[in-house]
């Protein structure tokens, strides 16, 4: 009996080919090759499902090309690559890999917030450039981390993971807003206070963006809200590309009307704007929050089995849009 045919769309772990194999006929790309639209609908013929990683488009222009396609699964906690109600409309399911990337997330935004405050990229290239002749009381100076307020833009899993740390390990003060109010148990656990949005941007020391990407959440962070910023505050952003509008942050950089940026997440991304090249006070990083080896492990083997779980037993496990199901 032949097995249903599956794409990777990028390079994975050995072993995630090998455990979809077993079930599947699979299609890899160990060249990691960055497919065109139009290379990805070729690919995609005769599949009933697909492994992405984030950088696979998936929209109405793809499904209709490719109407065998039951399911794409994201090793990804983020889905804006997904056009969510084109999928549904097409009844085709939409997975990701929450949970298992969380408390390596909050630790990378801790420690870009830490990397950011204290200046640690800006004194390495000062360092290595041989420019370090003698020490100097203010040399590379930077913000207090505890003690001070943290606010969290976004109050979902990493949020929470993000303002334990804070409050836990460091005596922070923390302050979020979100769509909605966390409980009063899960605000307790995370000493955690909900504010509104103006007083998380002007009261913030160090303001760490969490929310998901969407249309409604794009440029969430922009000119008139880094306006709102205290002149001494520290803007970290592990989210998604588009939260913040990069060109205005290059702007507030330059001028110093924040402090400093720390970014693991790039509007139009793997480009970077080019003014955030120039300004010393940003600390850049390529989308690498959720990597370590035990976590990337994780997330590939849970997109795996949402794909084995649905075309296999039919049950996927986190589903994104279950309404695309209903016959």
């Amino acid at each position: 009996m032949n097995k249903p045919a599956i794409l990777v769309a990028r390079a994975v772990f050995p072993e995630t080919i090998a455990h979809l194999a077993q079930h599947f006929e699979v299609e890899a790309n160990p060249d990691d090759a960055i497919w065109t639209k139009a290379q990805l609908i070729d690919k995609l013929q005769g599949k009933v499902g697909a492994f992405t990683t984030g950088s696979e488009r998936i929209d109405a222009e793809v499904l209709a090309a490719c109407p065998q396609l039951r399911i794409v699964a994201n090793m990804a906690v983020g889905y804006n690559n997904f056009d969510v109600d084109a999928m549904s409309a097409a009844g085709v399911l939409g997975t990701n890999a929450p949970d298992v990337l969380t408390e390596t997330t909050a630790d990378f935004g801790f420690a870009l917030l830490m990397a950011t405050a204290r200046r640690v990229t800006e004194s390495e290239h000062f360092l290595r450039a041989g420019l370090w002749t003698k020490w100097s009381y203010d040399m590379f100076a930077g913000a207090e981390v505890h003690g001070s307020t943290l606010g969290i833009l976004g109050m979902g899993r990493i949020g929470q993971g993000v303002a334990k740390r804070g409050a836990h390990g460091f005596g922070m003060n923390v302050t979020y807003h979100n769509r909605s109010q966390l409980s009063p148990a899960q605000e307790a656990d995370c000493k955690a206070r909900y504010v509104s949005k103006e007083e998380l941007l002007k009261t913030a020391d160090h303001l760490v963006l969490v929310v998901p990407y969407s249309a409604a959440s794009h440029h969430a962070i922009g000119a008139a809200e880094l306006a709102l910023m205290k002149p001494t505050a520290c803007l970290v952003n592990i989210a998604r590309g588009g939260i913040v509008d990069d060109a205005a942050l290059a702007v507030a950089l330059r001028e110093k009307r924040i402090a400093a940026a720390g970014l693991d997440v790039f509007e139009g991304e793997p480009k970077v704007h080019p003014e955030l090249l120039t300004v010393p006070n940003v600390v850049l990083t390529p989308h690498i929050a959720s990597a370590t080896i035990p976590t990337r492990r994780a997330m590939a083997r849970l997109a795996a089995d949402n794909l084995i779980s649905f075309l296999i037993e039919g049950k996927p496990l986190t589903p994104l849009n279950p309404e695309a199901l209903k016959p």
